[in-house]
């Protein structure tokens, strides 16, 4: 089962292999960039509209995070 730190830390690996900063990422998806953060450090828990916003942006199916 994914945890929250695993689904961010698949997160921030995809946004890195992008080239794309938190700034960036947070931008595309609508989302303030502290929350994206708190995101990928497993740190806040997410909604699945947001969570669906950052794949959206990222270009990635849903199902990748929690593989």
């Amino acid at each position: 089962m994914a945890t929250l730190k695993t689904i961010g830390r698949k997160i921030a690996q995809e946004r890195l292999r992008q080239q794309l900063t938190q700034e960036d990422l947070a931008g595309m998806a609508e989302i303030d960039r502290t929350m994206l953060s708190y995101i990928e450090n497993g740190r806040n828990n997410f909604s699945i509209a947001m969570l669906l916003k950052i794949t959206a942006a990222l270009k990635i199916n849903p199902k990748a995070l929690f593989e």
